[in-house]
């Protein structure tokens, strides 16, 4: 499926785009923020809340939906869309690679596949380029990614070039196979850690398979610190088409979201907005809090002025830090109700920024005013 990605708008002083690309559900517009439903939910937040806060794809999980329910009862049930009710924009499945190398050793990883074992009930499992693809297929996702080995950023030179190798190969051996070329776009990975040659390897001949987009990995996975997190991007995007999405795979950090958006990254997901809701955790201009802090108890101001999602216009940090501290199942909702939104909103700003040509003065007033916040 060709997304028919369209070029607006480069930034004249930095890598940015300002972009849209077409499906079915309408135009998209870019830099766009992604929620994650891994297990074809995102979790606590309905199908209308995400349509009212603006979100366009969503993300889920091909390893866990493969184990349960099974793709075969998704695809009885006419795919993640019609199973899940999402029916106002599109769906990405992830290849399954971080959770299978998380959970798999490296001996078990061979140029076939990778052997381990379901975190469910120790069964063990053999996953492969096809077969994820295969499942991916069954799923019904709009965009489905190429099965990678997902190594940390820590691995040795040796150890990443092994993995950048069998990768392009998987790389080739899933777009073989992938039936539903009509309906689903497939997207290629570029890994090679922190190594620039690799990244260079990786990117160039990847681009040569013709993938209808491209995604950066093997970023958020090892605890790297930031600056290798941007060396990987930069290494990586001078050798991605300008015609195609570029998308940075599992970073929800606001900062990371503008750095990477400074250096030509187009799409991102994380869990981080929901996971720092079910902790108490919300996100604001000035730094993330923690509701749970004494310090809220009389606070009858919204979790921030100014922001439009229905938590902020409906309730105070008072009320929420007593459903916190309450144990009220309605605490985390309305945090992960503000924390995606949080980063909807912050795309949208950066897509303004781009427009005006000034996302570095929009980068350092941003982290000015967030670094603010005291520790809770």
């Amino acid at each position: 499926m060709n997304l028919n990605y369209n070029l607006i708008k480069k930034e004249k002083n930095t890598k940015a785009r300002l972009g849209e690309f077409k499906t079915i559900y309408g135009v998209h517009k870019t830099p766009m923020f992604m929620p994650v439903g891994t297990l074809a939910s995102v979790k606590n937040i309905s199908p209308e809340e995400l349509e009212s806060m603006g979100a366009n794809v969503i993300l889920s999980n091909t390893y866990h939906l493969w184990l349960r329910p099974g793709e075969d009862l998704v695809d009885k049930a006419g795919g993640l869309h019609n199973f899940m009710n999402y029916k106002t924009g599109p769906i990405l499945t992830d290849c399954g690679g971080f959770q299978v190398f998380s959970l798999a050793k490296p001996k078990d990883i061979s140029e076939e596949g990778v052997k381990f074992k379901s975190h469910i009930d120790g069964k063990n499992l053999f996953l492969t380029p096809e077969k994820s693809i295969l499942v991916q297929n069954k799923l019904g996702a709009d965009i489905i990614m190429s099965f990678d080995e997902c190594p940390p950023a820590s691995a040795s030179y040796e150890y990443m070039k092994n993995s950048v190798e069998r990768t392009l190969r998987w790389a080739q051996r899933g777009k073989k196979v992938h039936s539903k070329s009509d309906t689903q776009a497939l997207f290629g990975i570029v890994q090679g850690g922190a190594y620039e040659d690799l990244r260079r390897l990786s990117a160039t001949e990847t681009v040569k398979m013709n993938f209808d987009g491209y995604s950066i990995g093997g970023v958020a996975n090892d605890g790297e610190d930031k600056d290798t997190m941007y060396k990987a991007i930069d290494y990586s995007i001078p050798y991605l088409p300008e015609d195609k999405i570029r998308y940075l795979m599992g970073v929800g950090d606001p900062i990371d979201i503008i750095e990477g958006v400074i250096r030509g990254i187009d799409i991102f997901d994380c869990v981080l907005p929901t996971r720092l809701g079910r902790h108490s955790n919300a996100f604001t201009r000035k730094g993330k809090i923690n509701l749970r802090n004494l310090k809220y108890r009389e606070d009858f101001s919204p979790i921030e002025e100014n922001c439009d999602c229905y938590a902020c216009k409906n309730f105070t940090k008072a009320y929420i830090r007593h459903l916190v501290v309450s144990n009220e199942m309605f605490a985390s909702r309305l945090l992960s109700i503000h924390n995606i939104r949080f980063l909807i909103k912050l795309t949208e700003d950066l897509r303004e920024a781009i427009q005006n040509d000034n996302i570095l003065e929009y980068r350092d007033n941003f982290i000015k005013e967030y670094k603010k916040a005291s520790k809770d």
